[in-house]
């Protein structure tokens, strides 16, 4: 028996195999699926998906044999790997002076017929093979050849793309990791930064009340000033708190819900007042969506309807229909409008209208960036229409 030769790359090869994490794993359907076709097509017993490690050789798949792995300085499939763009053909090993007398030959499997394809990485590195084995000697006919070669770029095409899936998996995990932090810390932040933020309100309105009448107009405008800016920072600590739980609200499950009650629901949540009407579908309309993400959806634009109306008579319309596999919302109000110079910014983070002269009437730009990536999460798109003077219309869709 000839031992196979070592390649000359072998440590790089040995950490191409390693970079597949996939040595000692379980069964998976694909790979036997493949091992049971090469099997069919070459008409042998056995057939195997081979990676050829430090010591050994270890079957992902091995159809026709109970075996996992042999030791590597019997394998056929580590002399294959030393000629990596060829198939290694064996039509009868008592008579091959690298095999007859090798254990795998003359005990265990008694291989006679070998046909091995390596299986070839992307950067050129061999790790292993699709072999077929047979008990009696025989031969191989050039189209078995040609659709064994095929079968082994399945192979590989099914490792990288398992390679893959266990990145993303790990990414996935890293992510939803760096969202938790990002909410614990936005939580620990909202809370140690309201406590002095709310005394500051308190503190400014105690002083505005006891010593307004001994302070000039310069001096009740400075406290006004103080004042507001605390309420804006505690506006934008809870924005920023909500922007990080509505990852979490996406994940929720979906569930059916009747349209018209929610809208219920949500206008309630609001409260408007006299001088400010909803007007929207009375029918039962039944949708299959993530309730609590819609609902944040609408109070974000209703709540932005009514912060900014300057009309006497209030007015948001909100339309629905059906189409094309989506679900499409128009909510429209009858306010001051947004220049069509903001358009374009209007849901980034942070980005803020700031079209009149007090704090009441500024936004913390999270709310309607918040909305966009709920609708975006939810297989839709945003889009906004609007006239100076007029109003404005946002219509989203949520993929259904």
């Amino acid at each position: 028996m000839k031992p196979p030769f070592l390649p000359e790359n072998e440590t790089e090869r040995i950490e191409a195999l390693k970079e597949y994490n996939i040595l000692d794993t379980l069964p998976e359907k694909e790979f036997d699926d493949i091992t049971r076709l090469a099997s069919e097509i070459c008409k042998t017993p056995i057939s195997l998906v081979t990676l050829v490690d430090t010591n050994r050789q270890w079957f992902k798949s091995h159809f026709g044999l109970e075996v996992t792995e042999t030791p590597r300085e019997m394998a056929f499939c580590a002399h294959a790997i030393n000629e990596p763009n060829k198939m290694l053909i064996v039509n009868d090993a008592s008579k091959d002076e690298r095999f007859h007398d090798n254990p795998l030959v003359t005990d265990g499997p008694k291989i006679m017929f070998y046909a091995g394809m390596p299986l070839v990485t992307k950067d050129g590195f061999p790790i292993g093979t699709l072999c077929v084995i047979d008990r009696q000697p025989r031969v191989i006919t050039d189209e078995q050849v040609m659709l064994l070669r095929a079968l082994t770029n399945q192979v590989v095409t099914q490792m990288e793309l398992r390679r893959k899936i266990e990145q993303l998996k790990l990414y996935q995990i890293e992510l939803q990791d760096a969202y938790d932090n990002m909410e614990g810390f936005a939580y620990v932040a909202s809370h140690d930064l309201r406590s002095p933020l709310n005394n500051i309100v308190s503190l400014t309105n105690l002083f505005k009340e006891l010593y307004s009448a001994k302070l000039d107009d310069e001096g009740n405008e400075y406290i006004n000033y103080m004042n507001e800016s605390a309420l804006k920072l505690t506006h934008l600590i809870d924005g920023i708190l909500e922007y990080s739980k509505s990852t979490k609200i996406i994940n929720l499950d979906k569930e059916l819900v009747s349209l018209h009650h929610l809208l219920q629901e949500v206008v309630q949540l609001l409260n408007p007042s006299k001088n400010f009407s909803f007007e929207y579908p009375t029918d039962n309309s039944m949708i299959f969506t993530n309730p609590i993400a819609l609902k944040q959806i609408l109070l974000n634009l209703f709540a932005n309807a009514i912060k900014y109306s300057n009309k006497e008579k209030g007015v948001v319309k909100i339309d629905f229909h059906e189409h094309n596999g989506y679900y499409t919302f128009i909510v429209a109000d009858n306010g001051p409008g947004i220049p069509p110079e903001q358009h374009k910014n209007i849901f980034e983070l942070f980005h803020t209208l700031k079209t009149r002269d007090r704090f009441d009437n500024f936004g913390t730009g999270i709310g309607l960036s918040t909305v966009k990536k709920l609708v975006e999460r939810l297989g839709g798109t945003i889009d906004i229409a609007s006239e100076v003077g007029v109003g404005t219309a946002f219509e989203f869709t949520l993929k259904k």
